[in-house]
């Protein structure tokens, strides 16, 4: 299954990027090695990030992202992960 995850960053969340970068992006790596890793990134105006990737169940996908460092030391004072179903580009 395919899931989105939407992060709000909260008003520390810049300078406490910098700080858990290394270990938030060493996670999303390893989600990417597996090949379940479809786009991530940061929002352009800096106010949090999207993550859409791929996991068994509504419940290992949020119990990953409760786990990442971005959610754990504060980063995202809010996030949401969702269930996402693609129309386009067509799956191949």
């Amino acid at each position: 299954m395919i899931f989105v995850m939407i992060g709000q960053d909260g008003p520390d969340g810049q300078p406490l990027r910098k700080r858990h970068r290394a270990a938030h992006l060493a996670r999303i790596e390893a989600v990417n090695a597996e090949g379940r890793l479809m786009l991530a990134g940061p929002f352009s105006d800096g106010t949090g990030s999207l993550i859409v990737f791929e996991a068994a169940s509504l419940e290992e996908a949020r119990a990953w992202m409760a786990a990442d460092p971005y959610v754990t030391e504060g980063i995202f004072v809010r996030y949401e992960v969702k269930p996402f179903n693609p129309v386009y580009p067509k799956p191949q």
